[in-house]
């Protein structure tokens, strides 16, 4: 007999609620079933509008709920521990949206609280599940570009609502905790290894949050990564990978959707390198699924995200001091 689909809530209301809907709806392993939000007028007409069957007039209710088997959480970032463990304990899986956490010690508590309940819990960084990015580990895997030696990454985005989170410090705002976790994830992940030092530098808005962050960053073997985030300035996205043979340029490497182009840069001549793929979002809803229903490790685990949250925490570290921070 085929599997019962997977069931999800929608923890809040949050505008990138919308990535995930098409993906819950056209999963053949997977079925949104409700949302919730703090209160039951909010919620019904989210519901009503998204046809979600069920609408709860707060986060508890839904996890209350003993039919969902899965909570995709993208509440504001200093919430994320919390939730994220309390949906734990009430045995649901739980995707929560980037950054996983703002402190080693909440990833700590949410990996402890994961192993306890035997539960799954990702880091939804999409663009970790789409095809364009397997085929760039992929390109590095096969020696294309020689010795790695320099990458280089950018994300900024800026925001508009003076009342977002993201403008708040206390909420773990700016542009580092936002935008910039990317480009640092996908660095880490391309090159499969860990910063050994880095060293940050940050403009600080009024109200206190990083605008603009630049980072540079030492790998071991030589390898050294900068990149630049902030919520500012106007929107603008790379990676680039550069070695003693090749360079592998990404134009859009957070956020790709079904059809992408590489660029090989090698000897004055650029080769372009096509990749079919899917909307982001439905990768990561059936890596989900993957681990749930299969028991294979998520795409980015736990582990992981504790590497990447150490490594922002440092660069934070650096721009306060202004001195460089060794991992």
């Amino acid at each position: 007999m085929p599997t019962p689909p997977l069931r999800w809530g929608l923890l809040s209301t949050a505008d990138i609620n919308k990535a995930l809907l098409d993906p819950l709806r056209t999963s053949k392993r997977n079925r949104l079933l409700a949302v919730a939000s703090r209160s039951q007028d909010k919620a019904g007409e989210y519901a009503r509008k998204n046809k979600v069957k069920r609408a709860y007039g707060s986060y508890s209710d839904l996890l209350a709920d003993s039919d969902i088997d899965v909570i995709y959480n993208p509440l504001p970032n200093n919430m994320h521990a919390e939730w994220t463990i309390k949906a734990v304990q009430a045995g649901k899986h739980v995707l929560c949206e980037k950054p996983l956490a703002l402190s080693l010690a909440e990833v700590d508590a949410m990996s402890d609280a994961a192993e306890k309940y035997g539960k799954v819990v990702a880091e939804a960084f999409m663009y970790r599940t789409h095809p364009q990015t397997l085929k760039a580990q992929e390109i590095l895997a096969n020696g294309k570009l020689g010795k790695v030696k320099l990458v280089r990454g950018s994300y900024t985005c800026p925001g508009t609502d003076p009342d977002n989170y993201r403008w708040k410090p206390e909420m773990g705002g700016g542009g580092l905790w936002d935008v910039g976790c990317y480009p640092l994830s996908y660095t880490r992940a391309l090159l499969g290894a860990e910063p050994l030092e880095v060293f940050g530098w940050q403009v600080t808005g009024p109200t206190g949050v990083d605008e603009v962050f630049a980072a540079q960053l030492h790998f071991p073997d030589d390898v050294y990564a900068q990149f630049d985030c902030s919520v500012k300035i106007p929107y603008h996205v790379f990676m680039e990978i550069v070695g003693d043979e090749a360079t592998l340029i990404i134009p859009n490497p957070f956020n790709p959707g079904a059809k992408e182009t590489l660029y090989l840069s090698r000897g004055g001549k650029v080769e372009t390198i096509a990749v079919k793929g899917t909307g982001s979002y439905i990768g990561e809803v059936e890596d989900m699924a993957d681990a749930i229903l299969l028991g294979k490790p998520p795409r980015v685990s736990l582990a992981d995200s504790r590497a990447n949250t150490a490594a922002i925490l440092a660069l934070f570290e650096s721009a306060r001091t202004g001195k460089p921070v060794t991992i």
